[in-house]
């Protein structure tokens, strides 16, 4: 398992296919794991793709200590530094495209595209979910088993119709995110970091050109801060899923994957 040391932790990363290279930032709890072997194989095909496990996430060391978005995309730039890569795409989904506008409004230079998926700017601009969701986030972690925080889960990422149709995905899903559960600890971490996001002015120092991916049925973070991504940034092209969750790949990945391929070129 390759790791390597950065600032205060150890980070565990995986590179896959060759080309010019993605950095690909995963949100609150996720971990490489959670990437699909599709997604991976197919843009390995023309992009070396780093994939790697945010500080307390993952095979990434836990540090008892709190952090903040700006926090993780300087552990994201010390990896590609440690690397030696010094110009990349950035692909940032959920809480990852949040730290992905932190690393291209403070290290814009390094940046040649950006992928920002399912995401949204913070502060008082940002579009909340229901307080339903809400609940389900703030949960205690430490009463619920990992099993049914999972199964908790599983609904804020895929539409009801697509947990019915397709079951042999949801509980091939459902086994990646029980492989290495989040603690307690650094959940609530991730979510306190997330709170204090605050990018709605920011947005507009974004000149990269910028893909925005948001499905219409996004209950955790809603579609509508797609939009106001797409209008504060200058560059930028809007791609909404009509049938999609948060999970956007499903249940049309191809067309997903050939939308970031054609703006990748």
């Amino acid at each position: 398992m390759p790791k390597i040391s950065l600032n205060d932790i150890e980070i565990y990363y995986e590179i896959h296919g060759e080309g010019f290279p993605i950095v690909m930032i995963q949100g609150l709890s996720a971990n490489t794991d959670w990437w699909t072997k599709e997604l991976l194989e197919s843009l390995g095909e023309d992009f070396k793709l780093i994939i790697f496990d945010n500080r307390g996430a993952g095979k990434t060391q836990n540090i008892d200590r709190n952090f903040s978005i700006k926090m993780l995309a300087d552990d994201t730039l010390a990896l590609m530094d440690a690397l030696k890569i010094n110009r990349f795409h950035v692909f940032g989904v959920s809480m990852g495209g949040m730290i992905a506008q932190e690393l291209v409004i403070n290290y814009p230079k390094k940046v040649e595209k950006l992928i920002l998926g399912c995401t949204h700017c913070g502060g008082s601009k940002q579009i909340l979910p229901s307080q339903e969701v809400i609940y389900i986030l703030n949960r205690d972690h430490k009463k619920i088993t990992p099993e049914k925080l999972i199964d908790g889960t599983i609904p804020l990422l895929f539409t009801e119709d697509f947990i019915k149709n397709d079951p042999e995905f949801i509980e091939s899903y459902r086994q990646k995110l029980l492989k290495s559960p989040m603690s307690s600890k650094s959940f609530h971490r991730q979510i306190n970091a997330i709170s204090r996001v605050n990018n709605y002015l920011k947005l507009e120092n974004i000149t990269c050109p910028t893909l925005i991916i948001h499905g219409k049925k996004d209950v955790l973070v809603p579609y509508e801060n797609a939009e106001i991504l797409n209008k504060r940034i200058k560059n930028s092209k809007l791609f909404l899923l009509d049938k999609a969750a948060h999970s956007f790949f499903q249940p049309k990945p191809e067309i997903v994957i050939n939308e970031i391929k054609d703006f990748l070129k």
